[in-house]
């Protein structure tokens, strides 16, 4: 029995390049999509997805909160707001691991991508709301677009995805400048959570992953941009 609900499948828009043999894809995407008033894109960030509940911080799994290494600066920052969030359950992505991409320009480790209450994820406005409220930054906001032509709002995608990161997205081999992950669309207004796969869909970039399934044994705490500028 978990404590609480795990985040959605996040299903990939067929035109996303980045796919594993276990995601899966939205073929009718924008049969769900024409039916909304506004879709928020936004930055994918390479990092862990991390829930923070009243019952404690979870990762992947939500059976039990997590204890790994890299999470122990949220879980630090947790028990300072958890008596705060009652049913709220705030989802983020936790950057303090570096995974495959290495961002110059972070001035958080967490960035709040969505809320949730219950059976509700709450629209893109409150998601921000709440972030501010409890001094958090949000996933970077791309642009808000009123859906209208299919082929239209493809190349809108196409062209966010093909832009660095707004954190400074850098090759963690090479250290070259590389674009962003991805891109996370979803409907700006709230929504049911058990509509959830008719209401937010990413797009990956081709040959993203650069780690493997050993990363955690050697990994490394992502410095914050001021750690750079004091190392140039």
């Amino acid at each position: 029995m978990t404590i609480s609900r795990k985040y959605g499948r996040t299903y990939h828009y067929p035109f996303s390049p980045g796919t594993t043999s276990d995601d899966r894809i939205s073929h009718h995407y924008w049969a769900d999509i024409r039916r909304l008033k506004a879709i928020v894109h936004t930055e994918k960030l390479d990092g862990e997805n991390n829930c923070l509940s009243r019952y404690g911080v979870f990762a992947r799994s939500h059976a039990a909160p997590t204890t790994s290494a890299w999470t122990k600066a949220i879980r630090e920052r947790w028990a300072l707001l958890k008596n705060d969030l009652g049913d709220l359950e705030i989802f983020g992505e936790n950057l303090y691991a570096v995974h495959s991409i290495e961002y110059r320009r972070l001035e958080h480790h967490y960035y709040v991508f969505g809320v949730r209450i219950l059976d509700t994820w709450l629209s893109w406005e409150e998601v921000k709301f709440y972030a501010a409220m409890f001094d958090f930054p949000t996933v970077p906001e791309l642009c808000i677009v009123s859906p209208w032509k299919e082929e239209v709002y493809r190349q809108e995608v196409l062209e966010l995805v093909s832009q660095p990161s707004l954190l400074d997205s850098r090759d963690i081999h090479t250290q070259v400048p590389c674009t962003c992950e991805g891109v996370v669309s979803r409907n700006a207004a709230e929504y049911a959570v058990a509509d959830f796969p008719h209401h937010v869909w990413k797009y990956v970039r081709k040959g993203h992953v650069k780690t493997d399934e050993h990363w955690t044994r050697h990994w490394r705490r992502a410095p914050f941009a001021w750690e750079y500028r004091i190392g140039s």
